[in-house]
C-alpha cells in the first residue's frame, strides 16, 4: 500500500499562505487602509454571501459614508461606469447632464446629514481607489438616477413641447404585504421583487446594515452608493417596514421639490409608525418615482398602502387584510389626473400580475408565511391564460423571453429586463432586524448575457456592460455588531 508521508513546511511558507488566503477571502474586508488601521473604518465590515455584498456601517453620517465608499468602491465604480455608458442611448442624455441636474435640483434640498454621508461615500471611494475622481455630485446623481432619467427628462421634453414627453414611467417590481387572518401566525408578511433593466439590476446587490448616530437602525437592500434602498425594501429598529411598486404610465415632476431618495431615507431612519412614514415621504414631494408604498407598523399591528402622486395622495389601512403591488395605480383621481393609464385594458401586464397576486392571496389565506412569500415571488403563472409562461405577465418577470414586450412601460420585444432579485421578511424576523434576500430570478432560472445577445442582436449595444443574471440561494441577513 502507498504510504502517505508528511513533509515539514517552513514557517514562512505557512505565514505567507495565510496572508494570501486572508487577502482573497470575501470576508476579509474589515476596515484596513493599506497596512494601517483607519479609525473611520473600525466599526464597519463587509461580508459577501449569496451574490450580495452585506456591509455593516456605523457612526456619524460622514463616517457611515466613508465606510460605504471604502467597502463598496469597486461596485460603485462599476455602477457609475455602466450608467455613463447606458444613459446616452437609453435616456438621451449623458452623465454630465445627470450631474448638472443633481447638483442644481437635488443637492441644495438635502439635509446636512445626508450631504455629509454622500461626501463621505465619495471620500471613502477615493481613499480606497486613488485612481478614481468621483465626487459628491456623482454620488448624488447616482442616488437620483431614476428620478432624473424617467421623470425629469420626460417632464423637460413635455415642457418644451406639450405631449412630447414619454409618459411611460418604468413599471418596476411586484410586491405584497399581509396581516391578520391572511397570514399563518397573524403577523406581518412582506415580500418584493425588483424588476428593472438587467444591465443595471444585476448591480443592485448590496444589503446595508446602518447604525446611525441619530435615528433608528436600518437594514435594507440597495444599489452600491445609495443612501436609500431605491427599489425599497426596508426594515428599521423602530418597528417600521416598507416596500413599494411604481405606478405605470405616471407623469409628473416638480423641480423645486425634495428628491424621493432623500425622503425615503429619512422615513427609514426616523419613521416609527405609518403616520410618520406618510408625513415624511409626502413632505415637499417632487413627484418623481410615483409609487404605491406598502407599509407595516409592527407595534400597532397594522399595514397600509400609500399611493403617492404629485397631485393626489391616498392612504388605505387595515389590521386584517393585504395589499398587493404590480405597478397599477388604484385611485381614480390619480389615474385621471396624473397618468395616461387605461384601467379598462385588462390585458396589461400590470393587471395580469394583479389578478395573479389576488388569486394567490385568496388561495393561501391563513397560511401565508415567509416560505410561501418566496414561492410567490418566483411564480410563473400567466393569469391571462391560467397556465405557466416565461414572459412579463408573471410575477417572476422575464422580459427577455417575451415577444410582446411591455408596451405600457416602453419595453420592446425581448427586452433584457425583469426580476433581478427579491426580499422577504415577517413581523417576527423584522423585530430582530432580519430579512431574506435572493439575487437573480426568483424562479432560479439564469440569464446568460452572451447567449441572449447572440439570439437577439438588436440588444448587442448593451453587451459591454450587460452581465449574467446568475441564480443564488435565499440568504438570511441580520443586523450584526
Amino acid at each position: 500500500m502507498p504510504v502517505n508521508r508528511r513533509r515539514s513546511v517552513p514557517l514562512w511558507v505557512l505565514l505567507a499562505s495565510a496572508l494570501i488566503l486572508a487577502a482573497c477571502s470575501p470576508k476579509a474586508d474589515q476596515g484596513k487602509a493599506g497596512n494601517a488601521a483607519d479609525p473611520r473604518l473600525q466599526a464597519s465590515f463587509r461580508e459577501d454571501r449569496g451574490g450580495w455584498a452585506f456591509v455593516h456601517l456605523q457612526g456619524t453620517p460622514r463616517e457611515i459614508g466613508f465606510q460605504h465608499g471604502w467597502h463598496l468602491a469597486a461596485e460603485i465604480d462599476d455602477v457609475l461606469k455602466t450608467m455613463a455608458f447606458y444613459f446616452p442611448k437609453a435616456a438621451g442624455r449623458d452623465w454630465a447632464f445627470f450631474r448638472e441636474a443633481a447638483e442644481r435640483m437635488f443637492w441644495p434640498k438635502l439635509d446636512q446629514e445626508y450631504k455629509d454621508e454622500i461626501e463621505g461615500i465619495a471620500a471613502g471611494l477615493r481613499a480606497r481607489r486613488p485612481d478614481l475622481a468621483y465626487d459628491r455630485i456623482d454620488i448624488t446623481a447616482l442616488n437620483g438616477w431614476i428620478e432624473i432619467a424617467w421623470y425629469y427628462i420626460p417632464w423637460l421634453a413635455d415642457k418644451a413641447k406639450p405631449g412630447s414627453g414619454d409618459n411611460k414611467a418604468p413599471a418596476y417590481c411586484s410586491a405584497f404585504v399581509a396581516i391578520g387572518s391572511w397570514t399563518k401566525d397573524g403577523g406581518v408578511v412582506m415580500a418584493h421583487n425588483n424588476w428593472t433593466e438587467y444591465i443595471l439590476g444585476q448591480r443592485w446587490n448590496a444589503v446595508l446594515d446602518i447604525v446611525p448616530s441619530q435615528g433608528s437602525r436600518i437594514l435594507m437592500d440597495a444599489m452600491p452608493g445609495y443612501i436609500h434602498s431605491g427599489d425599497d425594501f426596508v426594515v428599521n429598529g423602530a418597528g417600521l417596514i416598507y416596500t413599494e411598486t411604481t405606478m405605470g404610465q405616471y407623469k409628473g415632476f416638480r423641480e423645486a421639490g425634495t428628491p424621493e431618495f432623500a425622503r425615503a431615507r429619512k422615513a427609514a431612519q426616523y419613521g416609527a409608525s405609518i403616520d410618520d412614514f406618510v408625513r415624511i415621504i409626502t413632505a415637499d414631494n417632487n413627484g418623481a418615482y410615483g409609487n404605491d408604498w406598502l407599509v407595516a407598523d409592527l407595534n400597532a399591528g397594522e399595514i397600509a398602502r400609500l399611493e403617492l402622486g404629485l397631485k393626489n395622495q391616498r392612504v388605505w389601512r387595515t389590521k386584517d387584510g393585504y395589499y398587493v403591488g404590480a405597478n397599477f395605480p388604484v385611485g381614480e383621481k390619480t389615474i385621471a389626473e396624473e397618468t395616461t393609464f387605461d384601467p379598462k385594458n385588462l390585458k396589461q401586464s400590470v393587471y395580469v400580475r394583479r389578478a395573479r397576486w389576488e388569486k394567490l392571496m385568496e388561495e393561501n389565506k391563513g397560511s401565508i408565511d415567509a416560505d410561501k412569500a418566496m414561492a410567490f415571488l418566483g411564480d410563473h403563472i400567466d393569469a391571462s391564460t391560467g397556465g405557466p409562461a416565461d414572459n412579463a405577465n408573471t410575477l417572476c418577470g422575464h422580459g427577455e423571453s417575451d415577444p410582446n414586450g411591455l408596451p405600457e412601460f416602453s419595453w420592446a420585444a425581448f427586452y433584457p429586463g425583469g426580476a433581478v432579485q427579491g426580499k422577504v421578511t415577517t413581523g417576527v424576523l423584522a423585530k430582530e432586524l432580519k430579512l431574506w434576500g435572493r439575487m437573480g430570478h426568483l424562479c432560479g432560472r439564469e440569464f446568460i448575457a452572451a447567449d441572449f445577445v447572440k439570439a437577439h442582436p438588436e440588444w448587442a449595444w448593451q453587451a459591454p456592460y450587460l452581465k449574467d443574471v446568475k441564480a443564488h440561494p435565499w440568504t438570511l441577513f441580520e443586523a450584526k455588531k
